[in-house]
């Protein structure tokens, strides 16, 4: 495949500046259709993007002769539906997280690529942002010595009003931590490798949607993980920091606010560094993707590590 004309199902906000510029900043990529269920909208985003189709339904973005890979960024609750389908006429595709809405749909997702022999990323982008790739680094060179345990802590104040999809379990799979979880676990998996032993426990006034998790994990080499997740936190006590701890050093940085910072102490001294994140900070990522969509790289975030991101969330929900 000489070239990724993309065609994106679900032109929301998402796609304004996060990611849907990355698609034509990456080499021998560009978008070719758009699609939103309300047309108004879908037209208004071609015009501003200047892309040259538009369309309300998704078959028909699909049936578009020019499209040859999908980038699928609607609410969760639609992911399994849109995949399968750009799945079975053979089109690569980019999926937003979580990659489904649960995990027997991420699992079903799993299943149709490898039946398929389709090239499919989700869309876990910290993986290639300056912050993280400097922590992977730092942990492969050693600085902190043996690693020891993790802890993470994101507090924050979450109220539930206007929430939108993210408080509705049919579109988003819970709540909060099932919006903003997958982003830590991923880089967790990628820093240190598939989990060996999950627990946790989680309680919410709605069953449905934790306002609060707590949990623990044991990764290879007897790294071993704590995490507190509160999305109804009192006021003043809101927290995002992770906590790197080894037996020569520590490594503490953010994942949502302040996420181009990272610390590194060590015998040497305490040291922060502050990295240039991209304005479109999907584009990194999505440029590794449109290489392995053409042959030309791997997979830089697979369907199969979303899954295992998957099942980390149950087990730490109690589930």
């Amino acid at each position: 495949m000489d070239r990724i004309n993309w065609g994106i199902i679900g032109c929301g906000n998402v796609t304004e500046v996060k990611s849907g510029p990355g698609f034509r900043l990456a080499a021998s990529s560009d978008v070719t259709a758009v699609m939103r269920r309300n047309r108004e909208l879908a037209q208004d985003y071609a015009r501003r993007h200047q892309v040259d189709r538009y369309y309300d339904d998704a078959n028909e973005l699909l049936q578009d002769p020019d499209v040859n890979a999908v980038y699928i960024a609607t609410p969760p609750g639609s992911h399994e539906a849109y995949a399968l389908a750009a799945i079975a006429r053979g089109l690569p595709v980019y999926i937003e997280k979580p990659v489904g809405v649960d995990l027997s749909a991420a699992r079903r997702i799993a299943a149709a690529v490898n039946a398929g022999g389709v090239r499919a990323c989700v869309a876990h982008y910290r993986r290639r942002l300056p912050a993280f790739v400097a922590v992977k680094q730092w942990l492969a060179e050693g600085r902190i010595g043996r690693v020891l345990h993790v802890d993470l802590r994101l507090w924050k104040a979450a109220p539930r009003e206007n929430a939108g999809w993210r408080l509705d379990p049919a579109l988003s799979g819970g709540g909060h931590f099932h919006d903003l979880a997958p982003h830590q676990l991923d880089i967790l998996l990628y820093y240190f490798g598939r989990p060996l032993k999950i627990s946790g426990i989680s309680v919410g006034a709605d069953p449905r949607i934790a306002d609060q998790v707590s949990g623990q994990i044991l990764f290879p080499g007897e790294v071993l993980f704590n995490g507190s997740w509160n999305f109804a936190a009192p006021a003043g006590r809101e927290e995002d920091n992770c906590t790197i701890t080894g037996d020569a050093g520590t490594i503490r940085f953010h994942f949502f606010r302040n996420f181009d910072v990272a610390t590194l102490e060590t015998a040497a001294g305490t040291e922060s560094f502050r990295f240039d994140t991209p304005a479109h900070v999907q584009a990194p990522l999505i440029a590794e993707v449109v290489q392995y969509f053409r042959g030309q790289g791997a997979n830089p975030s697979s369907v199969e590590d979303a899954v295992i991101g998957m099942e980390m969330m149950d087990q730490l929900l109690g589930q």
